[in-house]
């Protein structure tokens, strides 16, 4: 629809560029004949008074020629700016409601217009297909119709729409589309125009001087004595352009233009304006003949073309054309958004399964632990056993604890993403905290035979944090390290100070990552591939646990890895000091 509408805006554009540019030749041309005529005649040496008055009459006589065409060609491009401006409404109208019928003026006359008739018209919708919607179409006609029709009393179009419930109607009057009184005065202007004609070729005949015939038989000595001269002598260019410049200026029409005047059936070129490329241009180019009024039949012709005439229209279409593509892209801004919304939540989704798959497998674990133990418990034999009571006891209270840590790390979380979080901030001294959370993880590490290397080297090593949160983020730390490190884990943990603040590195030399992987690990739920590690557990959460807990303390979390190099994270937060 925008192709359409912009295309047909240019077409008229263009058209009435067409009419302006034909008028102004013609206009031009005119202009130049008269000249020539006017230059001609005074340089004949006047004869008599009757010469004289012949001449002045015939001068004012093309000035009354001149200007009646200027009024007459003035007042169609008005017309047809109110065809344009018509066209424009209707258009907008016709695209607000579409099943819009046009009723005739006699047919409104008659009937609508006449109260006692008004009760006869009846309208009737019914449902049209149209694609997948249904368009309503309109029908009107009369229960019973009069012998009788009445004239129009006007041009106006008239137009029957549905109301918005379709029960009832209303009529849409327009304005005409085209003015009866500039009609009516261009056939005046014409008629007066060939009355005028008339009265100039009798006057020739019926004129007063010694010899009747001679006027008519001047004019042509006129044409002759003019043919014979070349028609580079009897056209001067500057004249034409300067006139030109002023003919399309009048009709806003400010625009750079080539020129060329040929002459012959060969159209040899007598003067040429910048470069005139007639063999590339003859289709965008505008001619007209050179003095078209002569007896003689004349050979020159002008030519004129438009190199910026494309951009010039396009540039008077430049809200329109800005409005559509502004259009163009909020709709594709609008679905490409729609389809980013989609994958992502797509997206979401699937990790959320995977979290609930990965967390039923965690808690399943202990869960099933616990209950084998205290099964075992019901057995006499074992209960006669202290010992063996005691490690079940044991097993049952680690399995508790383990799947108490597992719903902490969730509630955390969730705790997190709603803002309920509350830090308990005290002073703290990191390599001693570091210290103690390696000591926690002595079984765990000594299960994968880890080889862990501590260069704590923080002069000033006091942070305000909570302990327990940073216990957590420092024990998901090495508890990703040891889990994604293909055979035994080797850990170096640094700490060190840099202007006012602690950085705390826990680097591993385990499978590493990508640049992709990289950008989503502290995204929720969000697992690195472990490719052939099958046995690594988690519910996705302890990275973007990590990040969330540093940045409420004021931190930041740096990370550099390297595909099956390595991977190290770096925790830096302000330091207290003394």
């Amino acid at each position: 629809m925008q192709y359409y509408f912009i295309n047909q805006s240019y077409h008229l554009k263009a058209q009435l560029f067409d009419e302006a540019v034909n008028a102004a030749l013609n206009t031009v041309v005119l202009k130049a004949e008269k000249k020539e005529a006017v230059d001609f005649i005074e340089a004949q040496e006047a004869k008599n008074i009757r010469t004289k008055q012949l001449r002045e009459k015939r001068q004012r006589e093309i000035e009354v020629e001149w200007k009646t065409k200027a009024l007459i060609d003035q007042m169609r491009r008005k017309q047809r700016q109110m065809e344009q401006e018509f066209a424009d409404l209707e258009t907008k109208f016709k695209r607000e409601f579409p099943s819009a019928v046009q009723i005739s003026n006699s047919f409104y006359e008659t009937y609508i217009r006449d109260p006692k008739l008004k009760g006869l018209v009846k309208v009737s919708v019914t449902q049209v297909p149209e694609g997948i919607y249904q368009r309503n179409n309109i029908d009107v006609y009369v229960e019973r119709r009069v012998s009788y029709t009445k004239k129009a009393k006007d041009d106006s179009v008239r137009y029957l729409v549905l109301d918005d419930y379709a029960r009832g109607w209303e009529l849409v009057t327009f304005p005409p589309m085209r003015s009866r009184e500039l009609d009516e005065q261009i056939k005046s202007y014409e008629e007066q125009e060939k009355i005028r004609k008339a009265t100039h070729f009798f006057d020739s005949f019926m004129s007063d001087a010694e010899v009747p015939a001679t006027s008519v038989i001047e004019s042509l000595a006129n044409d002759f004595e003019l043919a014979k001269q070349p028609l580079k002598n009897r056209v001067n260019p500057a004249y034409i352009k300067q006139e030109l410049k002023e003919e399309l200026i009048n009709r806003k029409i400010d625009l750079p233009f080539n020129m060329v005047i040929t002459e012959g059936l060969n159209d040899s070129v007598l003067f040429q304006l910048a470069s005139f490329k007639r063999n590339l241009d003859q289709g965008h180019a505008y001619s007209t003949l050179l003095f078209p009024n002569s007896m003689i039949k004349s050979s020159g012709k002008l030519s004129i073309n438009f190199p910026s005439k494309t951009a010039s229209i396009f540039g008077s279409m430049g809200v329109m054309l800005g409005s559509s593509a502004a259009l163009l892209l909020v709709l594709i801004g609008c679905f490409t958004y729609t389809i980013f919304i989609i994958l992502r939540q797509k997206k979401i989704s699937e990790m959320k399964t995977d979290f609930i798959n990965n967390m039923t497998h965690e808690f399943k674990t202990p869960v099933a632990t616990i209950m084998i133990a205290s099964e075992s418990l019901k057995d006499p034999e074992i209960i006669a056993d202290s010992k063996r009571v005691d490690r079940l006891a044991n097993i049952i209270y680690d399995e508790n604890v383990r799947l108490g840590n597992h719903i902490e790390r969730v509630l955390n979380i969730a705790r997190i993403d709603k803002g309920d979080l509350r830090l308990d901030k005290q002073e703290l001294n990191m390599n001693d905290l570091l210290a103690a959370v390696v000591d926690s993880m002595d079984l765990q590490l000594k299960k994968r035979e880890a080889k862990v290397m501590m260069q704590l080297e923080a002069h000033h090593p006091l942070v305000c944090g909570d302990e327990f949160h940073l216990s957590n983020v420092i024990f998901n730390l090495m508890d990703n390290a040891i889990k994604y490190s293909k055979d035994i884990p080797e850990i170096t943990i640094k700490t060190w100070n840099s202007g006012h603040h602690l950085h705390l590195s826990v680097a591993d030399k385990g499978i590493g990552m990508t640049k992709d992987q990289l950008s989503k690990i502290f995204d929720q739920f969000y697992r690195v591939s472990t490719g052939n590690l099958h046995d690594v557990k988690g519910f996705g959460l302890g990275l973007s646990y990590v990040h969330d807990i540093i940045k409420r303390m004021k931190g930041t979390v740096k990370v550099k890895s390297e595909k099956n190099k390595g991977t190290e994270f770096e925790l830096v937060l302000p330091v207290i000091k003394h």
